[in-house]
């Protein structure tokens, strides 16, 4: 048990008969009388719902253990993108939606930490940066604004928005907890790293 103003982003709650991931919790202090809440946001590990709940601080709940363990993703399988494990080569799926967005940007043979509560995998820590190839875009324009952006595609089909320089063909750095352009990655810098 936990009380809730002890919750932290990464921790695994069981709640109404569910299973939640914290991905975010904040503290909100009371005026007067009032106690102050702790605002959440949780993730049903299985659907991918977020739900937003706030809980007095003092309110027990039921957390559970996560651990965490590199896993090599391996391809998708209808709904679900499926992971081995490199030392036992067991397999385990996790639901595409719980991955979100950057689901995309899985590339088969990474490996990548995988948490799991009661030896159910519940998510997946993707790298704070990846990068992805420009497929199509407008052709660049050397302006001297660097606040006017355009619409790009990239090679993995995410449609996101890049500097008017980017050129098709480019090979380009995303934050993966945005889903925002970063910069372009040179390739001379590139071969030297």
């Amino acid at each position: 048990m936990i009380v809730a103003s002890d919750l932290r982003a990464g921790m695994a709650l069981h709640l109404e008969g569910q299973l939640f991931r914290v991905l975010s919790s904040e503290f909100k202090a009371g005026g007067g009388q009032a106690g102050g809440a702790v605002k959440t946001l949780l993730q049903n590990v299985l659907t991918g719902r977020e739900w937003e709940r706030r809980f007095h601080p003092d309110e027990k709940l039921d957390d559970r253990p996560v651990q965490r363990r590199t896993m090599e993703f391996l391809y998708v399988d209808g709904e679900n993108c499926v992971f081995m494990d490199p030392n036992t080569f067991d397999q385990v799926e996790l639901p595409r939606i719980t991955i979100g967005p950057m689901e995309p940007f899985l590339q088969p043979g990474v490996t990548l930490p995988v948490e799991f509560c009661d030896d159910n995998p519940i998510a997946v820590t993707l790298p704070a940066v990846v990068e992805a190839t420009v497929a199509e875009t407008a052709p660049p324009q050397h302006s001297g604004q660097d606040t006017t952006w355009k619409q790009a595609v990239l090679d993995n089909g995410v449609k996101l928005l890049v500097p008017l320089f980017v050129a098709p063909g480019e090979l380009i750095r995303i934050d993966t907890h945005t889903g925002r352009y970063l910069e372009r990655v040179r390739l001379e810098r590139k071969r030297g790293a």
